[in-house]
């Protein structure tokens, strides 16, 4: 299937064409794999393309089971292969339509639910049990009420992404005194004992893409450079390895680890938000594995050119997948929202000693809708009977507990992955575009 594209009657032929040259072609075909749809996205690609053809796909909760990127000259395709949250194929008209619209655009930008009716506070800092307690009785008291929230954490620093309104009026907050009342009581929130100078708190009115923003607060915190305070699985620390292929000028970035959602945008999204372009591209999952190569250069088209760039590569890509990577029990609450309910909820989790590495609240007609993963107070899996004791109180039938995160996987699996991260990178570039043409349906055979 693939979108057709209507022309205005006042172009001429000559502008049509230079249209079509810089406009996406988007091809999406349920016929050519029996497990996956594939989404094809061909295009003379400008800087940052690759990121917002993924991001566009995430956004909807899709899954990449893989992906293959090629490049000829400024031309690039892309293949994606891509299910459901259900792991079937996309069969939702809507659903298809709106990837032909989207991918089909040469600038996209998508609209937060609350488009720009709220005010985001954005804080980092360093992660301490009960921290988040702390902020949400200080918004409670401050009658700010948290329609929308995403909250990281990672090497013991947290960042937070945070949009409110007045309690009162259900408008944005824009009385420039009360704005400065929040941010100063926060401030002093996140400072804590030993916090002084790297604790951050802003406010913005514009309307952003949480995720992206959650990866450039931690990126500008150096959360990559920081050694974790509390307790997590070193084992399952992501394989990442950085070579040059000198001969073609490109470096090779190799990625080994856990897969999990939205893995390929966090890890696009740093190599672009680093200035880096992906020329080439394989990407693979199995048994819950993913497998990840990357043929990429400086925008001014030169290869990594030193030692402490290439570990730079890497930390950085370690950190952007670890940061989602939560560890801990998995709780979702689900309940009507009132005033103060965060501050109540998280209070409780302090005052049973569990710690939040992660979570996500949101509000929809008037109901809260908040996942939180959770660990004791120095990383370790929580107590059951904890858990039990603090859904009793919150109530059973309001916060559930749905599935126990990656620090408690088998070592057999984490084992796993320290096999063939070196290996993997060997391949030579014409092997690597031959593969890719043959996945793409280009030629009839790889070898």
């Amino acid at each position: 299937m693939m979108m057709e594209m209507e022309w205005p009657s006042c172009l001429d032929e000559y502008e049509k064409l230079v249209i079509r040259m810089n406009t996406p072609r988007v091809v999406i075909d349920n016929g050519a794999c029996s497990t996956a749809t594939l989404v094809k996205v061909d295009s003379a690609r400008r800087y940052g393309n690759l990121f917002e053809a993924v991001q566009i796909l995430t956004d909807i909760n899709l899954s990449i089971k893989k992906a293959y990127v090629s490049s000829d000259g400024r031309w690039f395709m892309d293949v994606f292969h891509v299910t459901d949250q259900n792991g079937e194929k996309l069969t939702d008209d809507t659903v298809i339509h709106y990837l032909e619209q989207s991918l089909g655009t040469t600038h996209y930008r998508r609209n937060e639910a609350f488009n720009g009716a709220t005010t985001a506070l954005e804080l980092t800092g360093t992660d301490r049990v009960g921290l988040l307690s702390e902020v949400f009785a200080v918004l409670a008291d401050l009658q700010c009420d948290v329609v929308e929230a995403k909250i990281w954490t990672h090497n013991g620093r947290i960042a937070s992404l945070i949009y409110v309104k007045d309690c009162n009026s259900g408008s944005p907050i824009e009385d420039r005194q009360k704005i400065d009342i929040i941010v100063a009581r926060l401030r002093s929130v996140l400072k804590g004992d030993n916090d002084i100078r790297s604790a951050k708190t802003s406010v913005s009115m514009a309307v952003t893409h949480t995720e992206r923003r959650l990866h450039q607060m931690m990126f500008a915190d150096r959360d990559y450079e920081r050694k974790a305070i509390l307790k997590s699985n070193a084992a399952d620390s992501p394989g990442v390895t950085v070579q040059n292929c000198a001969e073609r000028g490109y470096s090779v970035v190799y990625v080994q680890c856990k897969d999990r959602t939205k893995l390929l945008f966090d890890v696009i999204f740093t190599l672009t938000d680093m200035e880096y372009v992906v020329f080439h591209a394989t990407i693979n999952t199995a048994e819950e594995r993913a497998y990840l190569e990357f043929y990429i250069r400086h925008s001014d088209g030169t290869p990594i050119s030193s030692e402490p760039e290439r570990q730079r590569v890497i930390q950085c890509l370690q950190a952007a997948i670890q940061r989602r990577a939560s560890e801990g029990v998995r709780l979702e609450l689900c309940t009507v929202d009132r005033p103060g309910l965060l501050a109540d909820v998280m209070r409780t989790f302090r005052e049973n000693g569990l710690n939040v590495t992660r979570a996500e609240i949101s509000t929809a007609r008037d109901m809260a809708r908040n996942v939180f993963y959770v660990t004791d107070a120095v990383g370790n899996a929580a107590d059951p009977k904890t858990i039990e004791s603090v859904r009793q109180r919150i109530g059973l039938s309001k916060l559930k507990v749905k599935e126990v995160a990656s620090s408690c996987d088998q070592a057999t699996e984490r084992e796993e992955q320290t096999v063939g991260v070196g290996g993997a990178v060997l391949f030579t570039l014409g092997s690597m575009v031959r593969r890719n043409l043959y996945n793409l349906g280009l030629i009839k055979s790889c070898s």
